[in-house]
Order: structure tokens, then sequence, then C-alpha cells
């Protein structure tokens, strides 16, 4: 129904992988060899001789994401998933994008994944919480929406609450005449009760206002003894007739009402009303000032545009002027709605970029950005309009035909949490810039991965009454993480001061944190290159240095295959010291698999123990 104003208006004017080959022979044995800082020199000479191929690209991408080298790896998975690839790349692929901040590309290779391992842990669970927590919590989750029983089988939209009197537009009259767009009843003004438990109830129409024609949404000044309505150029017996159709057309005005005791009377059309066009849909600033409407007037920017006009002390009108181009598009703006605050303006929009039909957005009236799709949910595929909102109670309104109808939803702001990061020295108290800093939730999922800025701050949003950790790392410091504890909001601090790399180096031996792995894997972890990376850091300070990489497992599996296990662990670790620019000939890695336990607990380990089992040493050998 909300495009009965519109029509009111213009009816009067795959390739398979290949498998390994002779030219991928040397490559394939140094990746299988773990080495993979080679492996990758050897996949690249066949990609710069335009010898790669699906196969050549995910052995790539498999060597970096083995080196923990996400912005490699995602280059090349990105390349080898436009052949077909079996379900561990699409996974692969969606974590490195992760760790880059690309949540959404990383999303896609999920879909993807989950689509072919539908029984996967890790599928079950992107299916239930696939976007974890939005980058941009304000822009793309600022509302929780929610049906409400106010909503009938017919049409309702216009929404607005003024103190607890609930005002909307309906085609719920079932003994009112029905209109051919669509056998439903003409539209009337209702008024409800807004009770202090959220709910909306005593819904009736507004007699005084509504007439036989269309009528509705309503606007009211702060004292509610003004109003402003829809209704049909008919009232005023204006109207054209169009042969072609064999009917008559009104058009859309908006009237002016005062308050006579419970009623309403005076009903005057506005003096920029006009036969040529319409006028719908009016908006009352609550200073009274401003009255903002939708017209198809001319010297609009095309369809339908937000207008508005300034109200005087006397109840005179000014000259209508156009929002421009910061809310209106060639296409089709409607339903505005000036937030109490005199400046937030709420409205529909076609013609901008959205998720499909009208879409709400926002837009500061005092700065000259472009409005702000609101994401969703208040915005889904379908047509969702009329947004308003309700200062005094926190409470917003939508109309919507999610549903299939035009239906009335309830807007409960989202609480969110700003964070603020300062990265600083910890001796010294000095800003760090440059620093990289991850925010990851309680499950150890990477959210967002950004800088420091110049002043040592990284800012996110997150939501409330959720704990999250930050990781942050810069050369020459000890990567550390800080918590960020649970909060109403709405803002936290995290004071996130980093050591300075000063590693015990004995005559013997470098000391680190224990470099441990994942049961059952080799490949580096985030929080071991963190650890690493103060390895590389002394090499780089002592060139002369030589080191021997000792990696140990746990004794669970047999003696041979913890043995294996133990020498691709120590390849992954020289792997990554390599690939940091620290020369092949001054790093090496031996394997110990459970010869050498670091708690010798035999048959009765905790998890814990084996954890601890599970870890590299470093030796010097001169």
């Amino acid at each position: 129904m909300k495009n009965l104003y519109i029509a009111l208006s213009f009816a009067v004017g795959t390739l398979t992988i290949s498998a390994q080959n002779k030219d991928t022979k040397t490559a394939d044995n140094l990746f299988n060899k773990f080495e993979y800082v080679d492996a990758a020199k050897e996949y690249m000479k066949l990609v710069e001789n335009g010898k790669s191929d699906g196969y050549v690209y995910k052995q790539l991408a498999d060597s970096y994401y083995n080196m923990f080298n996400p912005a490699e790896a995602s280059k090349w998975y990105a390349k080898a998933v436009e052949t077909n690839q079996d379900a561990e790349t699409y996974y692969r692929y969606a974590q490195m994008l992760k760790a880059n901040g690309k949540y959404e590309e990383a999303n896609k290779q999920m879909q993807k994944f989950a689509s072919m391992s539908p029984s996967d842990s890790r599928a079950k669970a992107f299916k239930e919480n696939p976007n974890y927590i939005p980058r941009l919590l304000g822009k793309t989750k600022q509302y929780d929406v929610n049906s409400m029983d106010v909503s009938s089988d017919k049409a309702e939209f216009g929404p607005v609450l003024y103190d607890n009197a609930f005002y909307f537009t309906s085609a719920r009259n079932g003994a009112r005449k029905t209109y051919g767009w669509n056998e439903e009843p003409y539209l009337d003004i209702y008024k409800a009760d807004y009770n202090t438990d959220g709910t909306i109830t005593n819904a009736s129409p507004v007699t005084s206002l509504n007439s036989k024609w269309h009528d509705g949404p309503i606007t009211l000044s702060s004292d509610g003894n003004t109003a402003y309505f829809s209704s049909e150029s008919f009232k005023e017996g204006e109207s054209e007739k169009v042969k072609q159709l064999k009917a008559k057309f009104s058009q859309v005005y908006i009237f002016k009402a005062t308050k006579n005791g419970d009623a309403w009377g005076n009903i005057t059309p506005l003096p920029f009303n006009s036969k040529e066009y319409s006028c719908a849909n009016p908006s009352l600033s609550r200073d009274g000032k401003t009255l903002y409407f939708s017209s198809n007037m001319p010297g609009g920017i095309g369809g339908i545009d937000i207008w508005k006009v300034s109200v005087t002390p006397e109840g005179t009108f000014g000259t209508p002027e156009n929002l421009g181009k910061g809310v209106n598009t060639e296409g089709n703006e409607s339903f505005p709605f000036i937030a109490d605050d005199n400046k937030t303006l709420y409205f529909a929009s076609a013609g901008r970029q959205g998720f499909g039909g009208y879409d709400v957005f926002e837009y500061d009236t005092t700065k000259s950005a472009d409005a702000v799709n609101m994401g969703k949910p208040v915005n889904s595929e379908k047509d969702d309009f009329s947004f308003s909102f309700n200062s005094q109670k926190n409470v917003g309104f939508l109309a919507s035909n999610r549903n299939g109808n035009d239906d009335i939803f309830g807007a409960i702001p989202v609480c969110g949490v700003d964070v603020l990061v300062v990265v600083t020295d910890a001796k010294t108290g000095a800003i760090l810039t440059n620093a990289t800093v991850s925010i990851l939730d309680d499950k150890k999922n990477v959210i967002a991965t950004e800088t420091s800025n110049d002043k040592g701050e990284v800012k996110y949003r997150v939501e409330c009454e959720k704990p999250y950790v930050v990781q942050v790392a810069k050369d020459g410091y000890e990567g550390n993480t800080f918590a960020v504890a649970k909060s109403k909001g709405p803002s936290s601090k995290v004071d996130a001061a980093l050591q300075p790399i000063d590693v015990i180096v004995t005559p013997t031996e470098i000391v680190l944190k224990p470099i441990y792995f994942e049961f059952d894997k080799s490949n580096i972890t985030q929080e071991g290159a963190f650890e690493l990376d103060k390895l590389v850091q002394v090499m780089k300070n002592n060139d002369k240095l030589v080191v021997l990489a000792k990696s140990h497992t746990d004794n669970r599996g047999s003696d041979r295959y913890n043995l294996n296990l133990s020498e691709r662990r120590a390849k992954s670790t020289v792997q990554y010291i390599i690939s940091k620019g620290i020369d092949a000939s001054r790093i090496s890695g031996k394997g110990m698999g459970e010869s050498e336990p670091k708690v010798d607990c035999g048959k009765d380990c905790t998890e814990e123990q084996h954890a601890q089992n599970r870890r590299s040493e470093f030796l010097i050998v001169k």
C-alpha cells in the first residue's frame, strides 16, 4: 500500500584440477618435505612461466598457509578457487581472509565449504552464526527488529509514537470501500495505546480525520495540538480523468488539523499542494519549525524526492526545498521522519544501493555527507520503510513487507561498546604506531585486524556483555594479548603496553615462551607466530647466530608417528623463520618425537601436560 502514493503521483502523468605432473615435481617434492619457502618459489616459477593451474595455485596458497602468511595465502587461494577445489581449501581460504579482516569474503568461502561438508562441525557452527560480529556494528546491526501484534492481515505502515499515543495507517477497516489496487479497504489513520511493557492495544480509527478516501500517515506537533496528515485531493474536489484508463485519479495532498477537545477540526490543505503533483508522508520537527515530506513536484532530482518547508510561528509556510543528492536520487525516496534531535532524518529509498526494494537510510541534515544504509535487520531483501524513533522511550518502529504484507515492526537499539585500544611501549610509555591489533571473540575467532594510528589507537565496536581479547604485535616488541571485559558500554579502553623484546639468551639456548602446536597438527598458529617473531628479532640483531630448533610431541600415538610429526613441526618452525628473512644456513630443525618430554607423566598425562610436551626449543649451535 505504500506504493499507493507513487501510483497516484504517476498515474496522471568448472574445470577439474590437474594432478601432479613433471612440471610440478620439484615444487611438490619441496612441499612434501615441508620446505615451504622454496616450494613457494618453485610454484611461483610455474606461474611466471605460464604453467600454472588450479593445482599449482592451491599448492602455492597452502605453502603460505603453513607459513602463516595470510596476505599471500589469500591471494593464491583466490586464484585456486576459480577452479573446483576440495572442501578444506575453501575453509583455509576463509580462515586466511578472516586473518586479513575480510569477513564478507570469508563468509562466501565458508558458505561454499558448508555446502560441500554439511556434517562438518565447522560447517554447522558457521550456519548457526555466519557473521560473528559485524565489523561496524552500528552499520550492520543497529537494532533488533521484532514483529508486533498491532499488525493485521491488511496493510499497516507509518508508525509514530508521541508520549503514549501510537499512531499508524491501516487498511484493516472491513466496513470501508475496497480499493482496486489490491482489493483492500481504503486507508485510515488509527490511534492506539502504547503500554509500559511495550505492547500496543486498543487501536481505533481517528474518525475526525478519516474520510471516505485514503488517509494517513500522520505527524503531530510536540504539544500534540497540531497534526499534518496525507489524504487525497478528492477531499478538495480535485482530480483528473485519464481517458485511456477510464478512471479518475487524485493527487496526494497534505492537510493540517488542530485539536478541538478530544477531536480534530479546522482541516485545511497546505498551500503548496497542487493538481500537478503529490505531496505526502509529512514529518514535523520537534521544534515545529520544519516540515519534511515526499513529493514529485518540479525541481526534484527524479521520481519521488524528500523535501522540507519552513513553518513560521504564525503557521505560514516558506518555499519547499529539495534535500539534494545527499538524500535523493533519480529513483524514489519517501517516508521521511525527523528525529527528536531535529537533525537526524530517516527515510526510505529505492534508488540507493540496498538489499532490495525500499531500504531505510539515516541522514544527518547538518552535514553534507551522503545518507547511510541502516543495514540488517532494519532492512531486508523486501520493502522496508516509514522508520520512526522515539528517544524518550528508546524505541523505533518501521513497516516492512518481508513477511509478505505491509506490517509494523518494533526496532530496539542494540547495545554496543566502542572499544579503544591504545598501544604503548611498556618501559617508556611512548606511543607505538603501525602496531598490528586483532580483536577476537570468546571462541578465538578473529573479528577484525587493524593498524594503530599516529596516536597508537585502534577502535572497534563490539556487542555488550560479551568478553573479547585483543592481540597486539609490533616488530621489536613482544606480542601480547589483552582482555576486553564484559561491558554495557558505551565505551571501554584497553591500555596495550608492549614489552620491548628482551629475550633471555644463554650460552647454549634462546629461551622463549613455549611454541605450542595444536594436537596432531604441524602448521604455525597465530600465537606461535607472535612468539617466533621474537626469535627472528634476536637473529636479526645477532647476524652470526646459528640456531637449531628442536620439536617435541606428546606421547599419544606410536613412536614412529610422533617422530614424523615432530619432524614436520620442526620444518614448519624453520620455514617460518626463513620466511621472515633469516638465511636458511642459520636455522635448522630436528624432530625429537616423544623422547624428551618436558613433563614425564607417562600414560596419565592431563591435557595441559600433553600441551606442554608439544613444544619447540631453540639451541645455539654457534
